[in-house]
């Protein structure tokens, strides 16, 4: 049986105006999210992943309404998040967190750990000192840290630790959904290995749900139910994440996981390099986005922008080499 849809994304778009002269006009727009559509389940991680610059991290913000989509609508339990009231959102945003990129940036240096995760209990649930230091504790425990970790600052822990401090704050209002944008990209090997299982052991005590955003297809490969591959502000392929590591529908797809390493020296890999640069989201090309870098490409591709289309069960692609069936 199918879990229920916990966020439907339809048709977000996110453009950023780009001002110019003394009187700061709107000269042009980047195009950071154009025009995606997905759902998350409940319970499941769904990977986000794609180059640098793509709109990953703009995308995951916008599902927490951290900046209002410029056209769209976002469901989350239920609810149009692009349309109620603020105070309902304030409501909602109980249920929604994020765990950001970079540890150290995310954290107030001028803090104590206490302070930073007892925060957000304090401000919502008005707690006393007392049941923020119990409460603090608990959540402290359940990352890894402990009673001696409380009253340190930031600057005094690892990048690890500093994570770890972060996914507590994250989890100190109790949510349903949080985004995880690129955790795991600023820590050494050993440590991102402990930081996943965290996320997967609180995912089963706590069921969960993750929108998980990287450019690492190995990470992706190991915590991810779904993954979509974005370009360019637009979602060419969404799989089950054993589909899309067996099969790539996509070229682009098929590139990106070419170039994963395989830890035998005996094996040997073919690795396709995705020649051209990543396209301008001001003046993005016409029709795909991808065929000036495109080995397969067909004259199609240069006027006509392909649909994301159903090509087997649950497994999706924006490609001119499966035309939608008529």
């Amino acid at each position: 049986m199918e879990k229920e849809q916990i966020m439907k994304v339809e048709d977000i778009k996110e453009y950023f105006p780009v001002k110019k002269g003394i009187f700061s006009s709107i000269k042009d727009h980047v195009k950071a999210v154009d025009n995606v559509n997905f759902y998350i389940r409940k319970g499941e991680t769904f990977g986000l992943v794609g180059e640098s610059g793509c709109g990953k991290t703009t995308l995951g913000r916008v599902l927490i309404q951290l900046i209002p989509p410029t056209k769209g609508t976002v469901y989350f339990m239920g609810k149009n998040l692009t349309e109620i009231s603020k105070s309902d959102l304030r409501k909602l945003r109980l249920h929604m967190q994020i765990v950001f990129q970079d540890p150290s940036s995310s954290l107030n240096p001028r803090m104590t750990v206490k302070q930073i995760i007892g925060e957000p209990l304090k401000i919502n649930k008005k707690l006393n000192n007392e049941e923020i230091t119990k409460n603090v504790l608990t959540l402290l425990k359940t990352v890894g840290l402990d009673e001696q970790h409380m009253y340190r600052f930031p600057h005094e822990f690892s990048g690890g630790q500093k994570q770890r401090i972060g996914v507590a704050r994250a989890l100190a209002l109790n949510p349903d959904f949080i985004v995880l944008d690129e955790p795991t990209s600023a820590l050494d090997v050993s440590v991102q290995a402990k930081i996943l299982n965290l996320f997967k052991d609180l995912q089963k005590k706590f069921d969960l749900t993750y929108l998980f955003i990287t450019h690492d297809l190995s990470v992706i490969k190991y915590i991810s139910d779904r993954v979509a591959v974005m370009y360019a502000g637009k979602i060419v392929e969404l799989s089950p994440t054993k589909e899309l590591f067996k099969k790539q529908l996509h070229p682009y797809s098929y590139a990106l996981l070419c170039c994963i390493p395989i830890p035998d020296p005996k094996i040997k890999k073919e690795f396709i390099v995705i020649k051209g640069e990543v396209p301008s989201l001001i003046n993005p090309p016409s029709g795909c986005k991808f065929h000036p870098r495109c080995p397969k490409k067909m004259d199609i591709c240069k006027k006509v922008e392909p649909e994301l289309i159903e090509i087997e069960k649950d497994h999706f692609v924006a490609c001119h080499l499966f035309p939608k069936k008529t």
